[in-house]
């Protein structure tokens, strides 16, 4: 397989002669993916490029210039889209400008539990409910969620108060209880659950990607591209903490992916700093950091009892939490010219 090859197009570039450019790049048994942007409109050629004339096709009039992309990611790539890719559940957006805060429970416990945190999130600012209907625990013995129940309850949350809901699948065997969750996220665990993403890759639902415990940026990014080469191009990113030596957090954010993958990928990238350290007084300034560094959302675990919580009461934070958490995080979004 040789290099892929990215085609920058002139400004205003003929329409018929860019269609004639696509059909010989296709006759050549090559993919295109075209992406017209506000300013620039790119032809990435996917396949083996290696017998293409790299020069041959500068001199054509309507191209700008011609990039080869080594990087094993293509439709992730921002080579191949420069602009920020929005992603659109029902009327809320995220990326591009857009910050997205998601908040809700680890688990689904009760009706009055998922209602009531909902009411007190959305009243703080939060468009999107979190909340696991299954859990994958490292402990056979844990609370491992309440399962279709937990999604009929996510449900009732949602014709409550009208939030979008997100929530994680485990498995593939369980993806026809998803049909009104308007999120899917992939876990850490399942990052590279290959026959996942692919199925996921052919549905209509944004997915919410997270990154595994101990893997590196590329290998998330490919994780992503299997869903946007099935065809599903609403793909967010989401840096959730790593595998280091450190045990004095959960886990240790790496706040420097955040800028790296606005570099690397054109998707939206969120935090979620309740998972990357583990401790509950520790959210608030992670949160904080992560939109200084260019974040385009949060996921936070609010409980309204984290003492008593079934999953990971420690690092849930109180909703009065979550109240002050919402003003820093609105404080800091119009510093840095972001829309909540």
């Amino acid at each position: 397989m040789g290099q892929q090859m990215v085609i920058i197009l002139k400004q205003g570039a003929e329409n018929q002669k860019v269609q004639n450019l696509i059909s010989y790049f296709k006759e050549k048994g090559l993919n295109i993916n075209y992406s017209e942007g506000a300013h620039t409109t790119i032809i990435g050629v996917v396949g083996d490029t290696s017998k293409l004339d790299i020069e041959a096709i500068s001199a054509i009039d309507i191209v700008g210039s011609v990039k080869r992309v080594s990087e094993p990611y293509k439709i992730a790539n921002r080579k191949f889209h420069q602009d920020d890719t929005l992603v659109e559940v029902n009327d809320l957006k995220i990326g591009a400008g857009h910050f997205g805060i998601i908040a809700g429970p680890c688990s689904v416990e009760s009706y009055e539990q998922i209602v009531g945190v909902a009411k007190r999130v959305q009243k703080a600012g939060a468009k999107f409910l979190r909340g696991g209907a299954f859990k994958p625990r490292s402990s056979p013995y844990a609370f491992r969620g309440l399962k279709a129940e937990g999604i009929e309850l996510l449900l009732a949350a949602k014709k409550e108060t009208g939030m979008p809901i997100v929530s994680e699948l485990t498995s593939l065997s369980f993806i026809d209880l998803f049909s009104e969750v308007d999120v899917i996220q992939v876990g850490a665990r399942n990052m590279q659950n290959f026959d996942m993403l692919t199925e996921l890759g052919r549905c209509d639902k944004p997915i919410l990607l997270k990154r595994g415990l101990s893997s590196t940026i590329e290998e998330l990014l490919m994780s992503a591209e299997y869903i946007l080469s099935g065809g599903n191009k609403n793909v967010i990113l989401c840096e959730r903490g790593i595998r280091t030596f450190e045990t004095a957090t959960r886990n240790t954010l790496d706040i420097s992916a955040i800028p790296v993958l606005k570099q690397f990928t054109h998707l939206p990238v969120i935090v979620d700093p309740s998972h990357a350290s583990g401790i509950s007084s520790l959210v608030s300034p992670l949160a904080k950091t992560a939109v200084v560094a260019g974040a385009d959302g949060l996921i936070i675990e609010v409980h309204p009892n984290p003492e008593k919580a079934l999953c990971d009461g420690a690092q849930s934070i109180t909703p009065d939490q979550f109240d002050k958490v919402m003003d820093d995080i609105k404080a800091l979004c119009e510093f840095e010219n972001k829309k909540i």
